[in-house]
């Protein structure tokens, strides 16, 4: 999949791939997202194919949401995988962010209740091809969110962790953790241990 002039890729798993439709209304592109066997990302009327992830990106994102759910079962938040939407109204864009938690009320599009507006949490498993795009306009996209208090970046090259949080004022501040820390993520009350997330029992075998 392959972003519009300028915009760099679109997803932390894409290959550029463009869908040479002039323009898709976001009706016809929900209907046919039901029934696509390929994830498409929405931007605006164009439409953008994405591709399948490494076993190490989806192994990080599973972790991920692990650790999450267990750690969020006293909570009222629930963590959302890949397979579920993220609506930007502000940018309009729609999109597929490998881990997303919602804390209270679920709010969705109107026209599209598979898509949640109201993340306070989104995670993205970085990869090479896309670490530029997920760092720069993927995230100025999600900064849209008025209900995103955090954004958290997985690195599948060294076991580094970072976090962008959002103050009151407004401004985002960075924190990074690596081989033996720990993230605390302050919009659900809870931490990640970086070993966690990492640990590959496949390797100890």
């Amino acid at each position: 999949m392959t972003a519009p002039a300028g915009a760099g890729v679109l997803n932390s798993r894409v290959v550029p791939q463009p869908i040479s439709v002039p323009f898709v209304s976001y009706a016809d592109y929900v209907a046919v997202e039901g029934t696509s066997d390929i994830k498409h990302e929405w931007l605006r009327g164009e439409v953008f194919a994405i591709a399948g992830g490494s076993p190490e990106h989806g192994a990080l994102a599973a972790a991920v949401i692990g650790e999450l759910r267990a750690g969020l079962r006293a909570r009222p938040c629930r963590v959302y995988s890949s397979d579920v939407r993220v609506f930007i109204p502000a940018t309009q864009l729609s999109t597929y962010p490998d881990v997303t938690v919602v804390c209270g009320k679920l709010e969705t599009h109107p026209e599209d209740p598979g898509a949640i507006t109201n993340p306070v949490l989104l995670v993205e498993v970085l990869s090479d091809s896309t670490e530029a795009y997920d760092r720069g306009q993927k995230f100025a996209h999600y900064r849209r969110l008025s209900s995103l208090k955090e954004y958290v970046l997985v690195s599948q090259r060294e076991q580094r962790i970072e976090l962008f949080r959002r103050s009151e004022a407004g401004s985002w501040t960075l924190h990074e953790a690596s081989t033996g820390g720990r993230i605390e993520l302050e919009s659900v009350g809870h931490a990640l241990s970086v070993d966690e997330i990492y640990r590959d029992p496949l390797a100890a075998g």
